[in-house]
């Protein structure tokens, strides 16, 4: 077997690398990691890091969407609380907004970017 061509694997350390950060119709709306350039921003798999009393535009899923809650806490608009070690799986067309008190990261995979409604 082949060793590994640099060219074929990213690595980023989630505590050490830069994020990029995100706005959505021109407001602030967390950071992001994704190493695969290749899918649009928002799909694929990507950490996702919110700072503390930040809450996420209001927005639709288009496709199934996973999240695992790394570390900090995370509520949806209809008050379902989220922490550490949580496994979520949201339905494609899903609509809904999180709130996090002490701040957020999230390993998340997204079948496809969100819509704005």
């Amino acid at each position: 077997m082949d060793p590994i061509k640099s060219a074929d694997r990213r690595v980023a350390n989630i505590y050490t690398a830069a994020f990029r950060p995100i706005e959505t119709d021109g407001k602030p709306d967390g950071e992001v990691l994704q190493l695969n350039d290749a899918k649009p921003l928002g799909a694929g798999f990507y950490v996702y890091r919110m700072a503390p009393g930040q809450t996420t535009v209001a927005h639709r899923h288009k496709g199934d969407e996973e999240f695992l809650i790394i570390e900090g806490d995370l509520t949806d608009n209809d008050g379902t609380e989220y922490g550490p070690g949580d496994l979520v799986w949201l339905r494609d067309g899903t609509e809904h907004h999180s709130t996090t008190k002490g701040g957020c990261l999230i390993a998340v995979f997204a079948e496809m970017p969100d819509d704005f409604p």
